[in-house]
C-alpha cells in the first residue's frame, strides 16, 4: 500500500455503521509488536478493537492530528489509547464514560446545572476535539475537550462512594463503565503518567469514537 493511498481512505468514524457495534462490544486479540509504517499506527502488544485500529491507521496516514499528540475513546468498549506525534502508542487504560448512551450534547445542558441533568442526557459526546490543559472550578488539572459544554478528561472521582467508580474502572467489562455526566474518567496514574505528560505545554486531539449513530450524521 502507498502512502497516498493510504491518506485517502475514508475516515472510519464517518463511514461506519456502529449501531451493531455498541450492541456487542467486542475486542481483538493482542498483536505481536510490528514495524511502525508511516501511514499505521503503532499499538505494540495491545489489543484494540478493529474500528479503533482503522481509525489511528487513518488518523496517522492522513495527518489529521496535525503534528499533534492525539487519543482515541472507544466508547463500545470502554476503553482509550493515547499516541504521540509519530502514531506510537503511549498508553491505553479503561475509561468511565456519560451515563446516558449516544453521541450528541443535549440542547441546553450547558445552562442547566449538572444535578437537574436527566440521566439520558449524560452523553460523552463523539467526535474531533482540539484539546486543551487546564483547571476545573476546585482548581484540578483536566484535559478540556469541549470548554463551553463542561466535557473533560479526568481522573476519576472518588468522592461519592456510592457510585463505586474505582471498581467500575476496574472491572473486566464495559457494562457498568457508564455513571458520569459526560465527562471522560481515567486511572489517576494514567492521567498524571500519560495524559499530563503528552498533553501539558501543547495542543493534542482527542477522537470520540460514535456508538449508536455515524460521526458527522
Amino acid at each position: 500500500m502507498q502512502l497516498d493511498d493510504a491518506a485517502h481512505r475514508p475516515n472510519p468514524m464517518l463511514n461506519a455503521n456502529h449501531t451493531q457495534e455498541a450492541e456487542i462490544p467486542f475486542v481483538t486479540d493482542a498483536k505481536t509488536a510490528m514495524p511502525l509504517h508511516t501511514w499505521q499506527a503503532d499499538f505494540g502488544s495491545e489489543s484494540a478493537s478493529r474500528r479503533t485500529r482503522e481509525t489511528a491507521d487513518w488518523v496517522v496516514a492522513s495527518r489529521d492530528h496535525r503534528n499533534m499528540p492525539f487519543a482515541i475513546v472507544d466508547k463500545v468498549n470502554a476503553k482509550v489509547y493515547v499516541f504521540s506525534v509519530d502514531g506510537q502508542l503511549k498508553g491505553a487504560a479503561p475509561v468511565l464514560l456519560g451515563m446516558g448512551k449516544g453521541d450528541d450534547v443535549a440542547p441546553g445542558i450547558s445552562d442547566m446545572p449538572m444535578s437537574r441533568i436527566p440521566p439520558a442526557d449524560r452523553t460523552t459526546p463523539a467526535g474531533r476535539f482540539l484539546t486543551a490543559m487546564g483547571r476545573n472550578s476546585y482548581g484540578k488539572e483536566i484535559l478540556w475537550l469541549d470548554y463551553k459544554n463542561a466535557i473533560s478528561m479526568h481522573p476519576i472521582i472518588t468522592s461519592l462512594p456510592k457510585q463505586r467508580r474505582p471498581q467500575r474502572l476496574a472491572s473486566p467489562t464495559p457494562l457498568d463503565n457508564r455513571i458520569s455526566y459526560g465527562c471522560i474518567n481515567v486511572p489517576p496514574e494514567f492521567f498524571t503518567d500519560v495524559i499530563h505528560r503528552l498533553f501539558s505545554g501543547t495542543a493534542g486531539v482527542v477522537y470520540v469514537m460514535p456508538e449508536a449513530r455515524r460521526a458527522g450524521s
